[in-house]
């Protein structure tokens, strides 16, 4: 299987500026780039399912770039609904220092850069000789993203920051022979932009592909967990926090996520698929990738003590946790179910327990009592003495 046929197979292709890309992957050495914005001061596992291109790429002797945008992050990409906040420069500073350091800590001794770098210099006169003159207004309308905002209206500042992207592309394919940028679907519009600024003011072939974005089965955004990200700061998700998020993904997609996230071989992922199909109730399909994302981003030990601790749970390991057959079905209220397993008198009473800092579920402290459980199957914790496992409908 050819490197492009394994990007396929793992569902990594949706859309291509030229079949060539097909060739240049298979036998060029090529470099390329893929950036985010440092919006936060940590990445999230949405992130994480795009950055993880770098590592196979460059398995087969590319050379990635990762930029992480200090000047485009001044801006803010436009969102399909309503345009960001700003951030302060010296925010916005600190969230680069920050996001490159996890970058390294995660993906290794790649070649980083900043935008604001090439960008801070350019003033507004040369921005709109040297790069709007390049860009027609009803080119730039028809991009999706600003078609969505046409209604309600979006800014000059959010309309320009396709021009900046395209400003990144053409730089580091003037300087860095960058030709090619990787990005997901969402980013299509500003990288296509991007090609065609090479195009123009090079009259030099630029490539870009993206990736599908990773959802649920429902098709909304995956990596959110009773409305809260899934970050990769250890800080922000724990360790294992993390693991239990991957060994409770949907049992439709949890092959789809083995592809995506881990770099097990085909036949290895296509033995546990055939385990899943014909013992789903063994989860040695969940298991794996709970390990192997936890394993990439957190280091085997991390990975090995969450996993531990998560069979600990569910083995009754815990004091010989008690089982609790609830009445209640998957997706009932927290409250509800500390109610009916006995946890708490009363839905008061169980309130209070949470936002007192009371209760953990599944390793991980409860903090909203507007949360739902979504698993059968889910450790509860009261103080320092109270487990019971809890089985729902």
């Amino acid at each position: 299987m050819t490197l492009f046929e394994e990007l396929k197979w793992r569902g990594l292709v949706k859309d291509m500026t030229s079949p060539g890309i097909e060739k240049l992957l298979n036998e060029g050495e090529v470099t390329f780039y893929i950036g985010t914005d440092p919006t936060g001061d940590s990445l999230h596992i949405g992130h994480l399912s795009s950055f993880l291109i770098c590592k196979r790429l460059a398995e087969h002797g590319h050379h990635p770039i990762i930029l992480v945008g200090g000047a485009t992050g001044l801006i803010g990409d436009p969102r399909p609904s309503k345009e960001r906040e700003m951030i302060t420069v010296e925010k916005v500073n600190e969230n680069v220092e920050k996001l490159t350091k996890q970058l390294k800590k995660t993906f290794g001794n790649y070649e980083f850069v900043n935008n604001y770098e090439w960008s801070k210099d350019v003033d507004f006169i040369s921005f709109l000789r040297d790069y709007g003159k390049y860009f027609n207004v009803n080119y730039m309308v028809n991009k999706d993203i600003v078609k969505r905002r046409l209604d309600e209206g979006i800014t000059y500042t959010e309309f320009s920051y396709q021009i900046m992207q395209a400003m990144d592309f053409y730089h580091l394919y003037k300087e860095k022979n960058c030709i090619m940028q990787v990005a997901g679907q969402d980013q299509w519009g500003n990288i296509t932009s991007g090609v065609d600024l090479i195009r123009k003011k090079l009259g030099k072939e630029a490539y870009a592909f993206t990736m599908p974005l990773v959802t649920k089965k429902d098709g909304t955004k995956f990596g959110k967990s009773e409305g809260k990200a899934i970050w990769l700061d250890p800080e922000q998700t724990s360790p294992y926090e993390f693991y239990q998020f991957f060994v409770n993904a949907e049992d439709e997609m949890v092959i789809e996520y083995l592809k995506r996230f881990t770099f097990l071989t085909r036949e290895e992922i296509e033995a546990l698929e055939s385990s899943h199909q014909k013992q789903p109730e063994l989860r040695e399909a969940h298991k794996a990738l709970a390990f192997e994302v936890t394993k990439f981003v957190h280091g085997e030990e991390e990975a090995l003590n969450a996993k531990k601790m998560s069979e600990d749970i569910f083995s009754g390991g815990v004091d010989n946790m008690p089982v609790v057959e609830s009445s209640l079905a998957v997706g009932s209220g927290l409250l509800d179910v500390l109610v009916d397993a006995g946890f708490a008198p009363s839905k008061s009473e169980a309130r209070r327990l949470v936002e007192q800092g009371g209760i953990t579920v599944d390793g991980v402290k409860a903090t909203d009592p507007k949360a739902t459980i979504d698993t059968q199957e889910v450790a509860i914790q009261k103080g320092k003495k109270v487990f019971k496992r809890v089985l729902l409908k």
